[in-house]
């Protein structure tokens, strides 16, 4: 794949998710999550644009690095395939979370992406461990969003 399709392929999607994910989220922050109990370790509303634009640009570029071995490498599409379920869960979960203002729908959609999260990194770390190391920060914060999501749950349930 050229370079430019191969740049467009791993950064298109996650933007499209990153920017349907806000648009779902933005409105919902000042009324329904406001009103929410939280527990005292939820981070500023400030911290989660700011992780997010560093852990979707990492994700972007894990993809690229994948995106950019031969096609004909076993496990290649499996790992592409197994990043696009993993993609397509992050964005549900904003809008299972803030679009259907469920924090229980919000706890099954992101148990799940921390399963396809790790399926990702495995798959990638047979083809490019530096690809695979890039998804660990993400696992780390979406495994703290959990925790976060379940103890709101827990809290206004």
């Amino acid at each position: 794949m050229p370079p430019l399709p191969r740049f467009l392929v791993a950064v298109l999607p996650v933007v499209a998710v990153a920017v349907s994910a806000s648009l779902i989220t933005q409105p919902n922050i000042p009324a329904w999550y406001a009103d929410l109990q939280k527990p005292g370790f939820t981070p500023p509303n400030w911290a989660f644009p700011v992780a997010w634009t560093i852990l979707y640009a990492m994700m972007a570029y894990a993809l690229w690095r994948i995106l950019s071995l031969p096609e004909n490498r076993p496990g290649r599409a499996a790992a592409i395939i197994a990043f696009f379920v993993q993609l397509t869960l992050n964005g549900a979960w904003s809008f299972a979370f803030f679009g259907g203002k469920s924090p229980l729908a919000g706890l099954v959609v992101i148990a799940a992406l921390i399963v396809a999260i790790l399926a990702t990194i495995r798959t990638f770390w047979r083809l490019d461990r530096m690809a695979a190391l890039l998804l660990v920060p993400y696992l780390a914060w979406v495994s703290y969003a959990t925790l976060l999501n379940g103890t709101i749950w827990r809290l206004n349930g």
